[in-house]
């Protein structure tokens, strides 16, 4: 097979290939390749050291991004390409990254070293694809097996792990039995690996055309009980009421494949029930209720995202949806249609609705969402006709209030709140000259009192 390679990259193989150096590209990019798929990244690989390529490269900005390793990074019309020396990675104490490496002219040995026989192939532009340890073979078969022997390569960095994990599920591929073995019996060692490098792997199974499949190889191979071992609660978790014929976990499944490729939405499918199993309580007759396991949730979500070091934007936006999911109102009104907004975020509302809806479909049919509907409907509204929603939307301000002689400090905040009331009743009351009248009703009103 013939790889297209990029005008870029070829620029950097036209330079080894002038100073009597190999080049390859080699790994994701080739395995891309061959699947049709575009490469997020073109990775080269060479016999050239990395102390040579400071000085052959020197006609583009080089970044000495990990010398020791044999790599540095090239950047062609700020366009970044990783190039490494072949090496032999040797000694790992940690389970992390290797003590040190050894170079070697011989790439057989550096593809040797790669996670995955998917991923441990080379294409050289005279030589052709070039595939030692059969990467064509497993993409042909569907499979996702080791280089060499799996616990070695999963000694070596614990987290190809959780890599296999999400390859497998990426690309819908079966992971071969002896790698699945391996994960199985290591899997309480993916604890040493740091908790942002587990997050980025999380994520990218969170945003696969199907994460439950991810999820469910996790629980499988044992590695979700070290990553959020709050889930395990959930499983085979019998809700046992009529709205609910799935164990939590699977209804789990069911809302997170429901929802689109957006993280924070998808972390809110994912923990929307964690608290469950913690908030379960059967009645007179039998049925299961699980009465404020959205506020529980909501304070578990946050716990596990800090826990994988999510950053606080997104997990606020979490706990929103997932403290909010079951909200459904008796009475639907604008003004407590404002209150759900202000407290949900008006930009993260859409995400709310998609959630719910999410929701009802992982649960008994009939599916009615007419209740959403009614929601969404009054918040279209509000936010096309700019209805106040806040204390900063109102057309006073604290300034204004002191003018009128209120004193600074709380006073100030409840009264911007009382008026905020009224406004959200009757937007159209949202007048300078109208509030400042109500402020001196008010304030008139307090002085007849004190008479």
């Amino acid at each position: 097979m013939k790889i297209q390679i990029p005008r870029r990259v070829n620029r950097i193989l036209d330079v080894l290939k002038n100073h009597n150096h190999e080049g390859y590209i080699v790994g994701g990019c080739v395995r891309d390749s061959i699947l049709g798929r575009e490469p997020n990244d073109w990775d080269i690989c060479t016999n050239c050291r990395p102390e040579r390529m400071l000085e052959i490269f020197n006609v583009f900005k080089v970044i000495p991004t990990g010398l020791k390793h044999g790599t540095v990074t090239i950047v062609i019309e700020n366009e970044h390409f990783e190039v490494t020396t072949f090496r032999i990675d040797k000694d790992y104490n940690d389970g992390r990254r290797p003590d040190r490496v050894e170079f070697t002219g011989d790439l057989r040995e550096d593809l040797k070293r790669r996670d995955f026989t998917i991923n441990a192939m080379a294409y050289g532009r005279s030589e052709g694809l070039i595939d030692y340890y059969g990467g064509v073979d497993d993409i042909a078969i569907k499979k996702i097996r080791c280089v060499g022997e799996p616990r070695q390569r999963f000694s070596e960095d614990y987290l190809r792990m959780l890599r296999a994990v999400r390859f497998s599920n990426q690309l819908g591929y079966e992971l071969e039995s002896n790698t699945f073995k391996a994960i199985e019996e290591l899997s309480n060692n993916i604890v040493h690996i740091s908790k942002e490098r587990i997050r980025e792997e999380l994520n990218k199974i969170l945003l696969s055309d199907k994460p439950s499949t991810g999820f469910m190889l996790l629980l499988e191979t044992g590695l979700l009980q070290y990553i959020v071992p709050e889930m395990l609660r959930c499983v085979n978790f019998d809700q046992r009421n009529p709205h609910h014929h799935k164990d939590v976990f699977n209804h789990t499944m069911i809302v997170l494949d429901n929802t689109e490729k957006d993280l924070v939405l998808r972390l809110a499918a994912l923990l929307h029930d964690i608290a469950k199993p913690l908030c379960f309580s059967i009645d007179d007759e039998g049925v299961g209720h699980f009465y404020s396991h959205h506020i529980k949730g909501m304070d578990m979500s946050e716990e596990i995202l800090k826990g994988l070091k999510y950053d606080n934007q997104t997990i606020n936006l979490v706990k929103a949806l997932v403290k909010e999911h079951m909200s459904k109102f008796n009475e639907l009104t604008p003004k407590i249609v404002k209150r759900l907004i202000n407290r949900v975020g008006p930009d993260n509302m859409e995400r709310l609705f998609k959630l719910q809806r999410a929701d009802v479909k992982g649960s008994n049919e009939p599916h009615d969402f007419s209740g959403i509907e009614k929601i969404e409907e009054l918040y279209v509204k509000i936010i096309n006709e700019k209805q106040p929603l806040s204390v900063k939307d109102l057309e006073v301000n604290g300034r204004d209030l002191m003018n009128l002689g209120i004193p600074q400090g709380k006073e100030i905040g409840r009264m911007l709140e009382k008026l905020l009331e009224r406004v959200l009743d009757n937007p159209e009351t949202n007048r300078r000259a109208l509030l400042i009248n109500e402020v001196k009703d008010i304030l008139l009103e307090k002085e007849r009192k004190k008479c």
